[in-house]
């Protein structure tokens, strides 16, 4: 089949790369000059089943609210349209326990088979990117230590590497931890890693590029059109060419662009900011990935730097920065690593938008328009969950059954959309 993928993030990159290694005609067509440009470009970099959890979940609401005024509050509003007053209202609707339980599994389920296809095309394809094993998540104190409990026997159960560790322990794990900042005790999951999104989607891109797959970069292209919806347009007038099939993998612009065709996607942007500087000393940096659970902030080890990334906010602009949030990136910073990085300058100050659902997993399928397939809405996960979406679609195109249950990540659990 000629398939037209739109976007050419880490989830539509992967999608082309396992469409066009199963011998379809893909063409990719993105609106920035580069792949990996937004969600992609800098973010945490964390892979991570365990951690891959929906923002909807019990008490989220009353957490984001007490943290609103906090100076180093995790979670920002900035200006509020009425689609983000609907979206924060679906939301809070699906942070019940029942559907957070629900939807916890599912997104477990996609993540664990994520890692692995991961892990399948890094070796091989032999792909050398910034990566590091291991993920330790620190929990500060008691607040902390009860909420992570939730979700301890939910790992078990779903057969996932989690340790607990002692202050003590956890400094054999990062060494380099500051002594002088105390906390409770640790998460460790030996299995998990960071790594850079980014250099990863840019090699993919290669790989798909060997088998045939095209590239059209600074490509708009226009709402798609209910009398023709496989018909890609790049601008108003163009007659356009015409696809066999079309996957949206647009980020925040598919609700846009599938709006004509009575597919109302209800995204929203959840804007996270990251900071990336050179490391000063190894011996005072992390070794792998670190995540302050107060403070909603991971810091990665990527190769010879360290990136910093945190914060949740709905709604603003995603070319104003709120100097806040990025103080609690350096602060949480040297809370744990002093001196790590050389953070006085050539450092990379980052804001992306994440395209988020509100109950939490993407949408990865059929979207009951024929020939159009869905792959978006995957949030802060993006990177998490991409090599797993991209297979289960490309299969499900096939007419082939997926490796993994696909419930709960179909369009239909969104209830009327058309």
């Amino acid at each position: 089949m000629k398939i037209a993928v739109i976007g050419a993030g880490v989830i539509g990159v992967t999608t082309a790369y396992e469409l066009a290694h199963q011998n379809h005609e893909v063409s990719i067509f993105e609106s920035n000059g580069s792949a990996a440009e937004l969600c992609s470009f800098a973010n945490a970099g964390v892979v991570s089943p365990s951690y891959t959890t929906p923002w909807a979940k019990p008490g989220m609401a009353l957490h984001v609210l007490t943290h609103l005024w906090q100076r180093h509050g995790p979670a920002r509003i900035g200006h509020l349209g009425w689609r983000e007053l609907r979206w924060l209202w679906q939301w809070q609707q699906a942070c019940d326990g029942a559907t957070f339980a629900r939807n916890r599994g599912n997104m477990l389920r996609l993540a664990s088979y994520s890692q692995q296809r991961l892990q399948e095309l890094t070796h091989r394809l032999n792909l050398d990117y910034e990566r590091a094993q291991g993920f330790l998540v620190l929990l500060r104190g008691e607040r902390e230590r009860k909420m992570a409990q939730a979700s301890l026997q939910v790992m078990r159960d779903a057969g996932l590497s989690v340790k607990t560790l002692t202050p003590e322990q956890a400094r054999t794990v990062e060494p380099a931890l500051n002594p002088e900042t105390p906390f409770l005790e640790a998460l460790h999951f030996a299995d998990d890693e960071v790594s850079n999104s980014r250099q990863f989607t840019l090699m993919l891109k290669q790989e798909a590029e060997a088998l045939g797959v095209k590239l059209h970069l600074n490509a708009h292209v226009q709402p798609l059109l209910r009398s023709q919806p496989t018909t890609i347009r790049l601008a108003p007038d163009d007659a356009g060419r015409r696809f066999d099939a079309v996957v949206m993998c647009a980020g925040l612009a598919s609700a846009s662009l599938l709006a004509p065709l009575g597919l109302r996607i209800p995204l929203a942007a959840v804007h996270g900011y990251s900071v990336s500087a050179a490391v000063r000393e190894p011996l005072d940096a992390p070794r792998s990935g670190v995540m302050d659970e107060r403070y909603k902030v991971a810091i990665s080890r990527l190769g010879q730097r360290v990136r910093v990334s945190g914060g949740a906010e709905i709604g603003g602009y995603a070319n104003k920065y709120h100097a806040g949030s990025i103080k609690t990136l350096y602060k949480v910073l040297d809370d744990w690593f002093p001196g790590a990085a050389r953070t006085q300058d050539n450092v990379q100050i980052w804001k992306g938008a994440r395209p988020m659902l509100p109950d939490g997993p993407p949408i990865v399928g059929a979207s009951g328009v024929p020939g159009i397939w869905l792959n978006l809405g995957h949030g802060s996960s993006g990177w998490a969950l991409a090599c797993g979406s991209a297979r289960v679609l490309a299969d499900s195109i096939d007419q082939r059954k997926p490796e993994i249950d696909l419930t709960g990540l179909g369009i239909e659990r969104l209830g009327r959309t058309r």
